[in-house]
């Protein structure tokens, strides 16, 4: 079983204050979006866990580890440097879409993300240590097969990304709906999953299930840890085993 901490990082009244007093340029709210996500990032990764944009005005993180003081420091440091608070929702649960749900509703039970009135509302509590496992994340890491060669040396660049954002998204919606684990994008043809306790099967029916339904090869490599991060790399490591010996699917255990 898992244990995953999850936080929802959410802007407050993002939505009025692009258009006040009148409507802010395109290139600027991109800029703003980038570099705030980049910065939660780093705030979140210094502290062993990930962080994955989503829509940018609302960032997923993982958070085993990160007390609620820590977390009151990273939505300090934002609103220190940004036109834009945060309110952030700590929840923990046996899948990540679970946790992620009851973040979620604690936040709307706080207010509408467009309520001018709520401000930096830091919900839920962090995962006490005595419950806290050496196997609380499990975290995957998809790639696409061979992308360079079917893909980017082969197609233009859009229709490359069409092909990517197609396998991404049968992958996203299939982890959420079979196994309530959350999917996110994190560039070139890389997906990170947050998952709940899968094996080896699972692994192996997702990726099928991704090349029936949109004709995208997929390898993974899994890893369990403590931490986000720990988890991660131990994915990433057995990603290249993939990679290296020509095989699909790679567990860390």
């Amino acid at each position: 079983m898992t244990n995953t901490q999850v936080s929802l990082i959410q802007l407050d009244n993002y939505g009025p204050w692009t258009t006040t007093p009148e409507p802010r340029r395109e290139v600027d709210l991109q800029t703003l979006q980038s570099r705030l996500f980049a910065d939660i990032a780093q705030l979140v990764g210094a502290r062993d866990g990930y962080a994955f944009f989503g829509r940018f005005d609302n960032i997923v993180a993982v958070t085993n580890g990160l007390d609620r003081g820590e977390h009151e420091r990273i939505q300090g440091s934002l609103g220190n440097r940004y036109p834009v608070t945060a309110s952030v929702s700590i929840a923990s649960g046996d899948t990540p879409a679970g946790a992620l749900g009851i973040a979620s509703r604690r936040l709307q039970d706080a207010g509408s993300a467009q309520d001018s009135g709520r401000r930096e509302i830091l919900s839920g509590d962090p995962l006490p240590d005595a419950d806290r496992g050496p196997d609380d994340v499990q975290i995957a890491h998809f790639d696409v097969d061979d992308a360079t060669g079917k893909y980017t040396d082969q197609l233009n660049e859009f229709d490359t990304f069409i092909q990517i954002e197609q396998g991404y998204a049968a992958l996203m919606k299939h982890m959420r709906e079979a196994h309530d684990s959350l999917s996110f994008f994190v560039g070139g043809d890389n997906v990170i999953a947050v998952c709940s306790a899968m094996d080896e099967a699972a692994y192996r029916d997702a990726i099928d299930h991704v090349r029936e339904r949109v004709g995208v090869e997929l390898k993974v490599g899994v890893g369990r840890a403590r931490t986000a991060q720990s988890a991660g790399m131990t994915a990433k490591h057995e990603l290249e085993r993939c990679r290296e010996d020509g095989t699909a699917v790679e567990l860390g255990w």
